[in-house]
């Protein structure tokens, strides 16, 4: 696991430094782009920048599950999740 942290704070910061731009405009696009991207996939549209991520919303099917305190068999209602993929950019990067 990663020993350094990048908090949403210093992520503007950096952004800021390497475009150019001030800290409030990109601050403003941040919060644009989270929210571009929680209602497309909100909606069911996959978001994919090539090469980077995509994120796409994914359903799970009711099942049964075990209470394990008790071993009670119990219904799990179906849902919604997120799957978030890395793209082979950002994959080799974390290779170093």
């Amino acid at each position: 696991m990663a020993d350094k942290s990048l908090n949403r704070t210093e992520f503007v910061a950096a952004v800021a430094a390497e475009s150019g731009q001030t800290q409030a405009a990109v601050s403003g696009i941040v919060d644009s782009l989270f929210s571009v991207l929680a209602k497309s996939v909100g909606d069911g549209t996959k978001v994919s920048i090539p090469g980077w991520i995509s994120v796409e919303r994914t359903d799970r099917a009711a099942r049964t599950g075990r209470n394990p305190q008790t071993g009670e068999a119990i219904e799990i209602k179906a849902s919604k999740g997120v799957k978030i993929s890395a793209g082979s950019k950002l994959k080799a990067a974390a290779k170093g």
